[in-house]
């Protein structure tokens, strides 16, 4: 049977789906440290889920799916959930939320900077 390398963080489970198929694995327990890096690398795998939603079904399993990592993340760093509701309190005040659809085509350099890439068209 032909092999796929994925390189990947997966959930408890897999093996076990993995198995029941019949098919073979290799998998190894992560450092806290190396768990960690896999933990941030995983959000953005499951955010481009997101974009391959078809349906409110599948666009809901792959929210859940983002939530699930999210919520390991700020358990694994102990950050309280009231610190959390906290912060997003404090960056809707200084940033806003996204009611009014706005989308930033361009603006002259003035030092703020995003988590975004710079794109030039």
């Amino acid at each position: 049977m032909k092999k796929i390398y994925y390189h990947k963080l997966i959930r408890d489970r897999i093996p076990d789906v993995i198995r029941k198929k019949g098919a073979r694995y290799v998998i190894k327990k992560l450092s806290a440290k190396r768990f960690e890096v896999e933990l941030l690398k995983k959000v953005g795998e499951e955010a481009t889920g997101l974009l391959s939603a078809k349906n409110k079904h599948e666009l809901t399993s792959e929210l859940a799916d983002i939530h699930e990592v999210l919520e390991t993340i700020r358990k694994y760093k102990k950050i309280k959930p009231s610190c959390l509701r906290d912060e997003l309190k404090k960056n809707m005040k200084r940033k806003g939320g996204f009611k009014k659809r706005l989308y930033l085509e361009w603006a002259e350099d003035n030092g703020y900077r995003t988590n975004e890439r710079t794109y030039k068209k």
